[in-house]
């Protein structure tokens, strides 16, 4: 087990990708606590976590409520003496180009995706100094490195994502806190409904897949995972400040 007696918090954990990610950190030895707005959703992970002989916790939080994320980082190093791992996972797409887009929707994305990141890495940035150690994972996207056709407020966000990992982990390497970048391509997850109605239905979203992606296909959730695994463990010991993309070579 390569994460066995590390803490993990994993936001939007309650399905997809985030759900995959901390599911394979507690297969792996991790206590992971499940982020999610969703109070269901984040106990059905937990559940499946336990089910697996894995350790988990849910936790029902909106990570762009500051005040709720400080309490909850400051609980859990209470309670648990460290955290370890942090995936800042929680996101939205909202779709629209710069005229078509609502500004209430730029600024959700800009909020929960990049803002939400920004917050949750300084809380436990102090707790990762302390003690000398520490993993966040901020996810991206294949569109934080390339474009997503009509989805401005998306794909602004993503790339504020990457170039916030960046920083970051200029500033922070010297502490031992490696800080990197999970930018994922197309999986067939809920999270994506937004571009395939942009894109004009689900034959239309499978069309551009199998023309667009080298491999063809979508990734699954579990190949995303095991990249998460990687990056979140010793195995990317000296990686850091890296965008790691996920895509079947579509931004080649």
């Amino acid at each position: 087990m390569i994460l066995k007696d590390r803490v993990a918090i994993v936001t939007g954990a309650g399905s997809g990708i985030g759900q995959g990610g901390a599911m394979i950190m507690a297969r792996e030895g991790a206590h992971v606590v499940v982020v999610d707005l969703n109070a269901k959703r984040a106990q059905e992970t937990v559940d499946r976590i336990r089910a697996a002989g894995g350790s988990g916790e849910a936790a029902a939080v909106d990570v762009t409520d500051d005040q709720a994320m400080a309490a909850l980082i400051a609980d859990v190093h209470g309670r648990l003496g460290r955290i370890d791992i942090l995936h800042n996972h929680a996101g939205v797409q909202v779709e629209g180009t710069l005229e078509g887009v609502a500004i209430e929707g730029f600024d959700k994305s800009w909020n929960v995706n990049v803002r939400a990141h920004f917050i949750a890495a300084r809380l436990v940035a102090p707790i990762m100094r302390a003690q000398a150690k520490g993993v966040i994972l901020n996810t991206s996207s294949s569109s934080g490195v390339f474009y997503d056709r009509e989805m401005i407020a998306y794909t602004t966000s993503k790339h504020a994502v990457a170039a916030m990992t960046r920083q970051i982990a200029a500033d922070y390497a010297q502490y031992n806190i490696r800080v990197n970048a999970l930018c994922p391509g197309w999986v067939d997850t809920p999270f994506n409904d937004p571009f395939i109605r942009q894109m004009g239905g689900r034959e239309a979203i499978e069309a551009y897949i199998a023309e667009k992606v080298p491999m063809g296909r979508w990734a699954s959730v579990e190949e995303v995972a095991e990249t998460i695994l990687f990056l979140v463990s010793d195995r990317s010991s000296y990686i850091t400040g890296q965008a790691i993309v996920v895509d079947g070579g579509e931004t080649i």
